[in-house]
């Protein structure tokens, strides 16, 4: 059966976040059409991933007989986050928008998993080619042609990272304009709001199932 890596990373619980609301609508046609797949979980907010750190950092270099104690402490909880890629067949991340970037949480699992060598840049690399879906939520626009266009820096970052760095194959979801409803002066904007969320729900739906049954087929 297929594995599905599901990250999470707002801040906000349930329905309160837009970003979750859209995995969990891509988990729920995944889980439909792989029952009894397995699904690995991180909710980055609740439980954080360290930072990476000097030790975690040279760890990913160094020989094992040479390391400190501390670089392989460190690199023991770095080495259970890149297994677990490695056994994905699929990957979801839920990246909303926090002042124009991706949230801090969410950075800190990917230079955990990134290692020179092993899933980057390596002939025998086994993330190479895995299928990524990326969830961003916005609170405005950020659309090509839109005045706040150039301040987009999750879903340009992430596809650096994940198409240069990690050789993945992302696709990219994104529900826009989440702040007309607690914003007055974007009032106006609240139907467009709304259109947004409902298309990247079907878009989320009917990703999961295309993903599952390309990796059946």
């Amino acid at each position: 059966m297929a594995t599905l890596l599901h990250i999470d990373s707002s801040v906000f619980p349930g329905e309160a976040s837009t970003s979750r609301a859209v995995t969990a609508a891509f988990r729920r046609a995944w889980e439909e059409r792989n029952p009894g797949s397995t699904v690995i979980y991180h909710d980055l907010a609740l439980h954080p991933v360290p930072h990476i750190t000097a030790d975690a950092f040279i760890a990913g270099t160094a020989e094992p007989d040479v390391r400190t104690e501390a670089q392989a402490a460190a690199f023991t909880q770095r080495l259970k986050l890149i297994e677990e890629l490695e056994s994905a067949d699929a990957v979801l991340i839920g990246a909303p928008m926090y002042n124009f970037s991706i949230p801090s949480s969410l950075k800190a699992w990917l230079d955990n998993v990134i290692l020179i060598g092993r899933t980057s840049r390596a002939e025998d690399s086994k993330v190479r080619g895995v299928p990524v879906t990326v969830v961003s939520s916005r609170g405005g626009s950020y659309a090509p042609g839109t005045p706040m266009a150039p301040h987009e820096h999750v879903l340009n970052y992430l596809e650096s990272v994940l198409t240069w760095i990690l050789e993945m194959k992302p696709h990219f979801i994104t529900a826009d304009l989440t702040l007309a409803k607690s914003i007055p002066e974007m009032e106006h904007l609240i139907p467009l709001g709304a259109d947004s969320l409902a298309r990247a729900l079907d878009e989320a739906a009917t990703r999961a199932k295309e993903t599952a049954d390309r990796l059946a087929a």
